[in-house]
C-alpha cells in the first residue's frame, strides 16, 4: 500500500503508470480515484491521461486526517491502474490565501451572493482573459505582471477559456499556448503538452488569490467535435483542476440560437435550449467531486441570462449575463431589463453580468461608463461584476492585434496591447467600487428604488411651476437612464448611486426614511473612495431628506448608516 502527504484545502498529486500500452490511451480508458475519509466520505476523483503511459489524480482534502484510496479503472486487467490501493495523510492548512482560508466557495443561505463555507462572504470582482490561458500572454513573466496588477487593484475572479476561445477558428494559432493546440488534429485526444502549460497559470492564479472562472469552450465547438468529444474534454478538465479552488463555466455564448437568428433573419418563437450541452451540463455535474459551483455563459441577443440556455435550470448554480457592447444608454437600460428579470427569476439565485461594454472595445465606453455600470449592477442586486477591457480579452502584444479574421489588420477590434489596456481607469474604479461597497455589510443589501426620486425637492417644485405656467419645456424631462439607484438594509444601512448630470448639482430626494432613525450621511467619490461628511440624515414628516449638493460635477455614492464606518 502506498502511502502520500498533503495539505487541507491545497491540491495534492500522485501517480499511476499503466502496464499495458494503448494506441489511443485518452479515448479507450478512464480512471477514476475513490477516496474515503476516516467517516466513510467518498470522492470519485476522475484521473487525467498525462501521456505516454502516465496517469495522474489530483485531490484536495476538505480536512486534516487519515483517508484511503482506491483505483478503478475500466480495463480491470492493467495492474497498474486497477485496484491500487493507499493512505493519505492530511496536516492541517496554516496559510493565508484567501480562496483556500475559509473553505469552498458556495452560494449563500439566502440565495443572492456567494459566500465560503465558514460564512465569510465573497464579492464576485471579475476581469476578463478568454485567452488566459494561450501563449498571447507570455509566461512567466507577463501573465504575473496582469496578475500582479488585477490583485492590487481588489480583482478576484478571472474569467478564460480552456483552448477553444471565442473568434477563433478550430486548431488556430492565437488560441495555443508553449505546448500546442488544447486537442491533437481531427479531435483525436487532448494534447497533455497544452495542459501541462495551463496547469502552471491555474496554479499563479489561485496562489495569488484569483479565482479562475474556467469556461469549457466557446459554444460554436460543439457541433464541431460532438457532444461525446466535449464531455471527454470536461473530464480532463475536471480531473486536471477541480481540486483547485475554481468555478465551472459549461461554455461561452452556449448556445448561438440568437446569432443563427440574426443571420438568418428568423425571429420566430424557437426554443432557446441545445440538448448538446444540456447533456454536457448534466454530465459535468455528475462526474464534478467537490461540488464547485456551475454556470453557463450566454450571448447578448435575445435574453442575455445563462439560467435560459439549457433545458434545465437545476443544471446551474447562479445567472451569468451578458447584456452586450455598444453606446452607453443603450447598453444601461439593457443591463437594466435583463439584470431585473435575472434578479426576479425564481427559484433565487445570485445574478453575475460576466459580459457588459469592454472599456475601450472599438474606442468605446471609458472609465465613466465602466463605473455606471458597476455601480447599476451593484444596486440592482448582482451579487458581482466583471469588468473587461478592449486589448486584455484577447491579449493584444504589440506587434500581434487579434484578427477578426485569421488575417491580421485592417480587421481589428483594437489594437492596444495588454500592457496598456492594464492601465485604462475603469479597472482602478471598479477595485474603489468594490472597497467601499466592503466597509458595508453589502452582502445584506437589497434593491429599493422606491427610496430615492429622480429629482431633487427644489428642480421638482421648479418643474411644477413651470408647467402651470405652460414653459416645462424650459427643463428637460428626467432621463431615467440618469436617475439614482437605491439598495440597502432597512433600518441599517442606505446606499445610492448617483450618476453624472451636466449643470447639476443637487442632490437627490431620499424618501421613505424611517421614523426615529438617525442616520449618519456622506458622499463617497466613486473614483478615488474619498469621503465628504454629510453629518445626519432624518426624515422629516413626510419620511423625506433632501441631501445636499454634491462636492463636484461627476457620479457619486451617497451613503446612509447607522453605524459611522
Amino acid at each position: 500500500m502506498d502511502s502520500v502527504h498533503g495539505i487541507q484545502f491545497e491540491a495534492m498529486e500522485w501517480g499511476f503508470v499503466s502496464t499495458r500500452t494503448y494506441a489511443e490511451p485518452f479515448n479507450e480508458i478512464e480512471l477514476d480515484i475513490v477516496v474515503t475519509n476516516e467517516g466513510g466520505k467518498e470522492w470519485k476523483l476522475p484521473a487525467f491521461w498525462a501521456g505516454d503511459n502516465d496517469w495522474r489524480v489530483r485531490f484536495a482534502a476538505p480536512e486534516p486526517g487519515r483517508y484511503r484510496y482506491e483505483s478503478i479503472c475500466s480495463d480491470s486487467y492493467n495492474q497498474g491502474l486497477h485496484g491500487r490501493t493507499g493512505s493519505i495523510e492530511i496536516q492541517p492548512y496554516v496559510g493565508s490565501n484567501p480562496l483556500l482560508l475559509h473553505g469552498k466557495l458556495q452560494v449563500a443561505a439566502t440565495g443572492r451572493t456567494f459566500e465560503f463555507e465558514d460564512g465569510t462572504p465573497f464579492l464576485w470582482l471579475g476581469d476578463t482573459w478568454w485567452y488566459g490561458l494561450c501563449k498571447r500572454l507570455v509566461w512567466p513573466h507577463e501573465f504575473m505582471e496582469l496578475c500582479d496588477d488585477r490583485i492590487r487593484k481588489g480583482f478576484n475572479v478571472i474569467q478564460m477559456v480552456a483552448g477553444m476561445p471565442c473568434d477563433a477558428f478550430e486548431f488556430d494559432e492565437r488560441a495555443e499556448n508553449e505546448g500546442g493546440y488544447v486537442w491533437e488534429r481531427d479531435y483525436r485526444q487532448v494534447n497533455p503538452a497544452y495542459f501541462n502549460m495551463a496547469d502552471l497559470r491555474i496554479q499563479r492564479l489561485v496562489q495569488c488569490g484569483l479565482m479562475p472562472c474556467i469556461l469549457g469552450s466557446w459554444g460554436f465547438y460543439l457541433p464541431l467535435m460532438g457532444a461525446e468529444k466535449m464531455k471527454r474534454h470536461w473530464r480532463m478538465l475536471i480531473a486536471r483542476w477541480s481540486a483547485y479552488p475554481v468555478i465551472w463555466c459549461v461554455a461561452g455564448e452556449t448556445t448561438m440560437v440568437g446569432y443563427a437568428k440574426l443571420f438568418s433573419g428568423d425571429f420566430s418563437d424557437q426554443p432557446l435550449q441545445h440538448k448538446g450541452w444540456s447533456d454536457v451540463a448534466r454530465y459535468i455535474h455528475t462526474i464534478e467531486p467537490y461540488g464547485r459551483l456551475i454556470t453557463t455563459h450566454p450571448e447578448a441577443f435575445l435574453n442575455g441570462n445563462g439560467r435560459k440556455e439549457l433545458d434545465d435550470d437545476r443544471l446551474v448554480d447562479f445567472a451569468m449575463l451578458q447584456t452586450g457592447h455598444g453606446e452607453r444608454n443603450s447598453v444601461v437600460e439593457n443591463t437594466q431589463r435583463v439584470l431585473r428579470a435575472a434578479y426576479a427569476q425564481a427559484p433565487t439565485k445570485p445574478v453575475i453580468n460576466a459580459e457588459v461594454c469592454y472599456e475601450g472595445h472599438m474606442q468605446q465606453n471609458w472609465q465613466d461608463v465602466q463605473r455606471f455600470l458597476f455601480w447599476v449592477c451593484m444596486l440592482s442586486g448582482a451579487a458581482g461584476h466583471t469588468y473587461g477591457a478592449g486589448g486584455i480579452w484577447q491579449l493584444n502584444a504589440r506587434d500581434k492585434p487579434f484578427g477578426v479574421t485569421p488575417h491580421l489588420p485592417p480587421h481589428v477590434y483594437e489594437n492596444t496591447p495588454w500592457d496598456q489596456a492594464m492601465r485604462f481607469l475603469g479597472s482602478a474604479h471598479l477595485g474603489v467600487g468594490k472597497s467601499l461597497l466592503e466597509r458595508y455589510p453589502w452582502h445584506r443589501m437589497e434593491p429599493h428604488p422606491e427610496w430615492v426620486t429622480v429629482q431633487s425637492r427644489e428642480r421638482s417644485k421648479l418643474f411644477e411651476s413651470l408647467k402651470e405656467q405652460g414653459l416645462e419645456g424650459l427643463l428637460p424631462h428626467p432621463n431615467l437612464i440618469l436617475q439614482p439607484y437605491a439598495a440597502g438594509i432597512s433600518g441599517e444601512l442606505r446606499m445610492f448611486y448617483l450618476p453624472p448630470r451636466f449643470y447639476e448639482w443637487s442632490g437627490p430626494l431620499v424618501a421613505k426614511m424611517e421614523k426615529g432613525i438617525e442616520y449618519h450621511a456622506c458622499y463617497l467619490d466613486p473614483i478615488t473612495g474619498a469621503e465628504y461628511e454629510l453629518g445626519t440624515a432624518v426624515g422629516d414628516e413626510n419620511g423625506c431628506w433632501q441631501a445636499p449638493e454634491v462636492p463636484i460635477m461627476q457620479d457619486w455614492v451617497l451613503v446612509l448608516s447607522t453605524v459611522n464606518v
